[in-house]
């Protein structure tokens, strides 16, 4: 069963462009998951809705899915030959399966599946698993997928990933004082960079910005991003719009939008970043505003 069909061919431009930004962000709502069974031939249900699809930005997203995985739920195995994924745990722990080879990976984690490769997740565990989907094409809007009807439960497991995987451990993350103009102290890292992808897919970044710091205004000639909130709230300003976002939002940047973060709350706001450029490595300006 193909779980990501695309009902309509993206427009010229994006649809969020003709939005205003409280209405551009989208909101992850459990009371919205649907269930799917046997996704890809898996094990068991997994319960998802979408936040982003392919008319969201100008480049090459396909869609950005929000859910959870139940006890005894997976994606089964499957190859992608035009696009690339990556699954990412919030919490618990799940088997990751990438070419045929399977880890069980602690949350918060998450591992890319690149073109032409294939892969597959299952919870083995008693309790649900916070799941996130991320799409990016090497054809706008367009995805593949070739099930190998397997749900890869009971397989032998490697007692540590030979695949490229990604820790969203806090602790890896280094202190950058006035990132981008902002104020205050941020803590960074760029978990993934553009050559782990044969895509346009650009980074995978972790962000804290804890209480009174920002992430300063900017903006990207050459990349598109989104920004989802993994725990925490702020003010997101984008262009000449404010909007509060908090755990559970996605707020998609276009290119050469201003934006901008800032966590004016008492607790640490967390976010991963995804960026998407424009053309395979195509020059990206960042521009201080």
């Amino acid at each position: 069963m193909h779980l990501y069909c695309l009902a309509l061919l993206p427009l010229a431009f994006p649809l969020a462009a003709r939005e205003p930004l409280a209405q551009r962000i989208a909101h992850t709502e459990p009371s919205k998951y649907r269930p799917v069974k046997n996704v890809h031939a898996g094990a068991g249900e997994l319960h998802y809705m979408g936040l982003f699809d392919a008319q969201t930005l100008s480049t090459n997203l396909i869609f950005l899915h929000r859910g959870v995985l139940p006890p005894g739920g997976g994606i089964g195995h499957h190859f992608h030959n035009h696009m690339e994924e990556m699954f990412v745990i919030f919490d618990n722990e799940a088997q990751f399966t990438i070419d045929g080879r399977t880890s069980l990976v602690k949350g918060p984690a998450a591992a890319p599946c690149r073109m032409g490769h294939s892969h597959a997740i299952y919870n083995p565990t008693n309790q649900p698993t916070e799941w996130m989907n991320i799409a990016v094409g090497s054809i706008k809007g367009k995805y593949d997928a070739t099930d190998l009807g397997d749900d890869r439960v009971g397989v032998a497991l490697d007692p540590k990933p030979v695949f490229i995987a990604m820790r969203l451990d806090k602790s890896l993350l280094r202190p950058v004082e006035r990132m981008l103009g902002g104020h205050g102290s941020v803590r960074y890292r760029r978990a993934l960079p553009a050559e782990v992808f044969y895509t346009n897919w650009s980074y995978v970044d972790h962000l804290v910005i804890p209480p009174g710091a920002s992430l300063g205004r900017h903006r990207h000639e050459g990349v598109e991003e989104f920004f989802y909130v993994i725990s925490g709230e702020a003010t997101a300003r984008v262009g000449d719009e404010s909007a509060p976002v908090r755990k559970g939002d996605a707020v998609p940047v276009l290119l050469n939008e201003a934006h901008s973060f800032e966590n004016r709350s008492n607790a640490d706001a967390e976010f991963l970043i995804v960026g998407v450029a424009r053309a395979k490595w195509a020059l990206d300006t960042v521009e201080v505003k």
